[in-house]
């Protein structure tokens, strides 16, 4: 589980840093492809991974499926933002979680014995509680309302694909990264220029250095989260459920503390109820 622990604090920190950026109003695309260079180079310089060109096509489907979605489910998130608020944005990302889970139960064949299916049942109630608003001004009408299933079924698919990383024999995880983020550099720079060229952003140096601590950030979460599917291979649901949970309680407590965001007495009863998921959900790998 300290696999799990690590990535979700970076995982939080990168959250932050992308609020940050919003709130100075730096550029979201420019920063996020400066990300993908910082990590490729981290994943060299860490792990130097042999690069490998013959490969099966299960495995190369796999290594562009990430290339395409990891940049792309990033502007995914900011549209949805933009047209449905933060909350039920948050809400269709940790609602992928049904996602990962139905992977693990029909697809993986995993066995889910009493105390995984209580935390797995405590950890749905545990999102809507925590995410719940009686008002919020950031969830207007509109008909963008498409951007929230891409959120949900994008998020879903990747923590999927991660799963099958974690297990191929092909390649090594750090050799798959290694072609992974080449790829998403390449979709994160022609979003990028297409937003330049249209005239909606501009250069702006500084969101070189806000690309590299992204970058740093991302790159520790994402192979951190493989290690931890490796670590944990024949329960891919607890690595599933942990990294939500945890993403949503270390989220919230930084919200509070940090951002001074409103919190009712629903959203705290979320986050006791997340805790007390991540506690069942680490029982069951005793039993």
């Amino acid at each position: 589980m300290l696999y799990v622990v690590l990535s979700v604090i970076c995982s939080v920190s990168v959250g932050i840093l992308l609020k940050l950026a919003k709130k100075k109003h730096y550029s979201f695309y420019q920063i996020i492809s400066i990300n993908y260079i910082i990590a490729w180079g981290l994943t060299q310089l860490m792990y130097q991974p042999q690069l490998k060109t013959q490969l099966s096509s299960s495995t190369s489907s796999i290594i562009i499926a990430l290339s395409i979605l990891l940049p792309v489910i990033f502007v995914f998130q900011a549209k949805a933002i933009k047209y449905s608020g933060i909350v039920k944005t948050d809400i269709a990302q940790r609602m992928s979680l049904f996602l990962s889970l139905l992977f693990s139960f029909f697809i993986a064949k995993e066995i889910f014995g009493i105390y995984k299916w209580i935390g797995i049942l405590l950890a749905f109630v545990a999102i809507f509680l925590t995410f719940y608003r009686k008002n919020d001004a950031e969830l207007t009408k509109n008909n963008k309302w498409h951007f929230l299933p891409l959120v949900l079924l994008g998020f879903g698919v990747i923590d999927i694909l991660f799963k099958k990383v974690a297990s191929l024999q092909e390649l090594q995880f750090t050799e798959v990264l290694f072609l992974v983020f080449p790829g998403a550099l390449f979709v994160s720079l022609i979003i990028s220029i297409y937003y330049l060229i249209k005239g909606k952003e501009s250069f702006n140096p500084i969101n070189i250095l806000w690309g590299i601590g992204v970058g740093i950030l991302n790159f520790g979460n994402i192979s951190l989260y493989i290690k931890a599917h490796q670590a944990l291979s024949s329960n891919p649901s607890t690595v599933f459920a942990s990294m939500n949970m945890g993403v949503i309680v270390l989220g919230s407590l930084v919200g509070i503390m940090v951002f001074k965001e409103k919190v009712n007495r629903w959203n705290y009863l979320g986050i006791l109820l997340s805790l007390l998921a991540i506690g069942f959900i680490s029982y069951s790998q005793l039993k």
